[in-house]
């Protein structure tokens, strides 16, 4: 029973060990980010206690700034529930692509469709355990250390807008750039870019078709159904190499 024990806490370990570096450009990026709604939500009124409570619950970046206008206008459930809902969506495919992957999860499959947010999605996709890792455990950490991260930049943040005056425009545009920054290391990390040129040009040509208020969802729709097209031409060169 005590080898038992031993040998799962040393798998624990060896999981946490291996996702922690993974996730080091999201911690950076949500340091900031965490931060920057931290202090938005404070200059709202409402002190860093909410905006840790909001992470730990709600934990739905881009959403949880839309939320602190909501909240500031006192918006309806209805209101509320439509909006998420608008800003939200993404994750229905999100979700989708990731039913494989989680099949096999167990008591920490609803953790992992909790914490899906873009980031760990986009690490969840590319990153890949080391063979004498457990593949569950490394994908749980990653999810866990992700939102951790969000936590405390929302408390400190919080805390920051309680001591200090800030000129809170333009803040939200850190989350703008820490998605450039994972586009740009998963660039540099995968072989074939094709994946991303597509992406790439159906939100340009959904941008000019629907407006910057309204494009991600059908650009996630084409992404989805271009992507499953051409998926044989794509993992073709992959097979070819393995072989």
């Amino acid at each position: 029973m005590q080898k038992e024990t031993s040998a799962k806490a040393q798998k624990v370990k060896l999981a946490l060990r291996a996702a922690f570096p993974m996730t080091i450009p999201v911690m950076v990026g949500y340091l900031f980010l965490g931060a920057a709604f931290g202090i938005l939500l404070e200059s709202k009124g409402y002190g860093f206690g909410w905006a840790a409570l909001m992470s730990v619950i709600v934990y739905a970046g881009s959403m949880q700034f839309v939320a602190v206008d909501l909240l500031a206008t006192g918006a309806g459930f209805l209101q509320v529930a439509l909006m998420t809902l608008m800003v939200n969506i993404r994750h229905v495919f999100y979700g989708l692509s990731l039913l494989g992957k989680f099949q096999n999860f167990g008591a920490k499959k609803p953790y992992m469709i909790f914490s899906l947010s873009d980031e760990t999605f986009s690490l969840l996709c590319s990153a890949e355990p080391p063979k004498d890792v457990d593949r569950s455990w490394f994908f749980f950490f990653i999810a866990l250390l992700d939102q951790l991260y969000w936590i405390v930049g929302s408390v400190v943040g919080g805390l920051l807008g309680s001591s200090f005056s800030f000129n809170t425009q333009g803040i939200d545009f850190a989350m703008t750039a820490l998605f450039v920054v994972i586009f740009v290391n998963q660039w540099r990390e995968t072989k074939s870019h094709a994946p991303a040129l597509a992406g790439l040009a159906c939100s340009v040509v959904c941008l000019l078709l629907f407006g910057a208020d309204n494009f991600i969802l059908p650009a996630l729709i084409s992404m989805v159904v271009l992507l499953t097209v051409v998926r044989k031409r794509l993992d073709r060169p992959e097979e070819e190499a393995t072989t």
